[in-house]
């Protein structure tokens, strides 16, 4: 079931969003790209394994950060920059389903958008069992969507033997460029197994079990990610899926010549279920740090009906309405890789100070000194090599 939610988690509205993005930054290079975000993802995701051994909480990264660098001021730091990861993360996903929407009926973006998050927020507000229900109910459907598009795009991979060239990277330094610029983009498509460290409490022997979830779903995950990948730019060109605002559903009719509404509505569905997520943790992480006093006690009060912070909700989704309408959805995605990546920096700098200064070794699940200090230099590089290419394309270099 761990490894059921964490794929959950993972395969989420990423994919179904941004795979024509992370074709056109990488062309055929594309299911390299998500390799090198997989790797990048995965070396983390071994520290996050040591950290969720050595404390079993529910607070996730920021008790983490708050063990290694024992500065409590740290705490506001990272609630702050969790919530706008997801709500950066939820507008990236409401920006998708407008295109999947114009699969069916064209209406104007803005009002889309207002319209969703205005009924995600009630959602939300309703209550957090019926939200997880939804939510659980979506989840199963997306797994479902992917494996279909799997099946019907099959036949395209009897065409890789014939053009594996395509498939392999050159050490043309342009064509890493691309290769790293997809798989910042692709990054945004692991969003997710960091969020499993918050089941610890829930879990039955969590301090074996949660690690192997994590790099099981996280395995799994990459696997479909490549194979989708890999699929589509055998179906379509880089270029027609890179000007697609509705990817899948494109691959589906090219691979199929049907009508693509099941994977339109399946898309839909996977947008819907990764925003909803989004609004709950921001809305849930604010409520935490007003708890401890560290924001205004307001986003403290729970309504006494639905036992949900009502303001918290409102304003999380408020704010992911205007960054929508503000921001087109690739500067949306690479923000979200961003975010991310200065997240994992601390996680892995935490586990590092953790390590020197606790010398006994936990009685479960542990890594070498060299993980996270490898996690933090590969995280820590990558975002210096995006910076660098963002700079020099706005400087013509």
């Amino acid at each position: 079931m761990v490894i059921l939610y964490g794929l959950g988690n993972i395969l989420g509205a990423g994919i179904y969003v941004l795979i024509g993005k992370v074709a056109g930054a990488a062309g055929y290079l594309a299911p390299f790209s998500f390799l090198v975000a997989a790797i990048i993802a995965g070396i983390t995701a071994f520290s996050f394994c040591e950290l969720s051994s050595r404390f079993p909480v529910s607070a996730g990264e920021a008790v983490y950060i708050k063990e290694g660098f024992r500065k409590p001021t740290l705490s506001l730091a990272v609630g702050l920059l969790i919530i706008l990861t997801g709500v950066v993360s939820a507008a990236t996903m409401t920006k998708g389903f407008v295109g999947y929407l114009n699969v069916f009926v064209e209406l104007p973006p803005e009002l889309v958008i207002i319209g969703l998050l205005a009924l995600l927020g009630m959602v939300a507000i309703w209550g957090i069992a019926e939200s997880v229900t939804i939510a659980a109910a979506f989840t199963v459907l997306e797994i479902v969507g992917l494996l279909v598009v799997l099946f019907v795009t099959m036949p395209a991979l009897e065409q890789l033997p014939a053009r594996r060239d395509e498939f392999i990277p050159t050490m043309d330094i342009t064509v890493w460029a691309g290769v790293f610029g997809g798989a910042f983009l692709a990054f945004y498509a692991y969003v997710g197994f960091e969020d499993m460290v918050n089941l610890a409490e829930e879990i039955k022997n969590s301090r074996r079990n949660l690690p192997i979830a994590i790099l099981l779903s996280l395995a799994v995950a990459t696997a479909i990610y490549v194979l989708i990948a890999l699929s589509s730019v055998l179906v379509l060109t880089p270029e027609q899926l890179q000007f697609s605002d509705s990817p899948l559903s494109d691959i589906y009719r090219a691979a199929t010549n049907k009508n693509p509404w099941f994977i339109s509505i399946v898309s839909l569905c996977a947008v819907i279920n990764g925003a909803l997520i989004q609004i709950i943790m921001g809305s849930r992480v604010a409520y935490g740090l007003a708890k401890q006093g560290l924001i205004s006690e307001a986003f403290a009060k729970v309504n006494s009906r639905t036992q949900t912070p009502i303001l918290s909700t409102g304003v999380i989704t408020g704010v992911i309405a205007l960054v929508a309408l503000w921001l087109p959805i690739e500067t949306l995605a690479r923000t979200t890789s961003y975010l991310l990546l200065v997240l994992f920096c601390m996680v892995n700098l935490a586990l590092v100070k953790i390590k020197r200064r606790d010398t006994e070794r936990p009685a479960t699940f542990t890594v070498p000194m060299s993980v996270p200090f490898a996690g933090f230099i590969s995280c820590a590089l990558f975002l210096i090599l995006q910076t660098w290419s963002v700079l020099s394309k706005l400087i013509g270099v």
